[in-house]
């Protein structure tokens, strides 16, 4: 099995599958962080995300502006190892 680590914030670190179904706000969740959010579908930006390194993948192109360099962890998954700031 091919596994993606996540560094979150330099200090947690967590592990999902290349070929897990949870979007990565859910795998920041699944290690008890508190995350921001409102809709889970792209469209209000809420859960913005500064990404440090790696890539990820969109399930469904977001509706909300996404800068460079940051990503919306509900409607995206994890493409490689990564680290990202999540407030």
């Amino acid at each position: 099995m091919n596994l993606f680590q996540i560094r979150i914030n330099q200090t947690i670190t967590t592990e999902v599958a290349a070929d897990a179904p949870a979007s990565l706000l859910e795998v920041i969740e699944s290690t008890g962080i508190e995350a921001r959010f409102h809709c889970r579908n792209g469209f209000c930006g809420a859960c913005r995300t500064r990404l440090v390194s790696g890539s990820v993948v969109y399930d469904t192109e977001p509706l909300a502006y996404v800068r460079q360099g940051d990503i919306l962890p509900c409607v995206c998954r994890p493409a490689s190892d990564m680290v990202i700031e999540h407030d």
